[in-house]
């Protein structure tokens, strides 16, 4: 097959998934490549409700791109089924939280106005049950067919992988935290 015989896709899926570090980092580098190309971008964040790096470089650019870069901190702290990470946060106000954060991916997504729509760590979310495959399914169908969408997190679920345009698997090969290192800031988050 010559190159001439391949054609553009008018948006796709992306996910970024796996037990390595950089799954947000890779959304951040694709937030700034499509705000760099002119798309209008919404940037949810399901887990992080602590301020970090990234929320401070988002709120310092958005001054420059206006209403081209929406984004949601939606998250309430990690959360592990069953048992609570993020101290005095209810399971409850962690799925209301997830839930939220959905609706205004939802919306972003299938509104046609955005042309990437971001959903950082919303795998966590699934995969700990605070939001369900099914919801993550509806996600893809409604999305609009000129927006991509990228998925961050672990664990996504394999059975929608028929979904995605473009999946990467981040593999932890090792990580000071396994030695009982805290997060670096500036590094891990």
């Amino acid at each position: 097959m010559a190159f001439e015989d391949y054609k553009n896709k008018p948006a796709v899926v992306i996910v970024y998934d796996g037990d390595g570090k950089g799954k947000t980092s890779a959304c951040l580098g694709l937030t700034v490549r499509a705000l760099g190309s002119g798309f209008k971008v919404a940037f949810a964040q399901f887990i992080k409700y602590w301020t970090v790096g990234e929320h401070r470089f988002i709120e310092r650019i958005q001054s420059l791109y206006g209403q081209e870069l929406v984004f949601h901190r939606g998250g309430r702290g990690f959360f592990q089924a069953g048992e609570l990470s993020a101290a005095g946060v209810s399971d409850e106000e962690h799925r209301q939280a997830a839930a939220e954060t959905y609706d205004f991916a939802l919306r972003a997504a299938a509104s046609g106005d955005y042309g990437l729509v971001v959903c950082d760590e919303i795998n966590n979310a699934v995969a700990d049950g605070l939001l369900t495959e099914e919801q993550l399914e509806n996600l893809f169908k409604r999305r609009h067919g000129s927006t991509s969408l990228c998925l961050s997190g672990r664990d996504f679920p394999k059975r929608l992988l028929k979904y995605v345009d473009i999946a990467t698997e981040m593999k932890k090969v090792k990580h000071h935290f396994d030695d009982r290192f805290l997060a670096n800031k500036g590094i891990d988050y």
